[in-house]
């Protein structure tokens, strides 16, 4: 018997664990979708001559953001 509780218990463990590693990744790709958000809307705020000032143009604003964000498109 004392076995089979062993084995209950790890079971409980190794959900918990699973549970928190869930949260954790949810909570980076949170992280990561937020400062998306925040390069989009810093870039989309300036004016066409200031995104010519720093190479850019309007149309690469969502794709540079993305890239800071979460690194280079495979």
């Amino acid at each position: 018997m004392a076995h089979v509780t062993h084995i209950h218990t790890a079971a409980h463990h190794g959900l918990f664990d699973r549970a928190a590693q869930v949260l954790k990744g949810l909570g980076e790709r949170y992280a990561r979708y937020r400062i998306y958000r925040e390069t989009l809307n810093e870039l989309a705020s300036l004016s066409n001559r200031e995104l010519s000032d720093i190479g850019m143009s309007r149309s690469q604003i969502r794709s540079v953001a993305y890239e800071h964000a979460y690194g280079p498109r495979a």
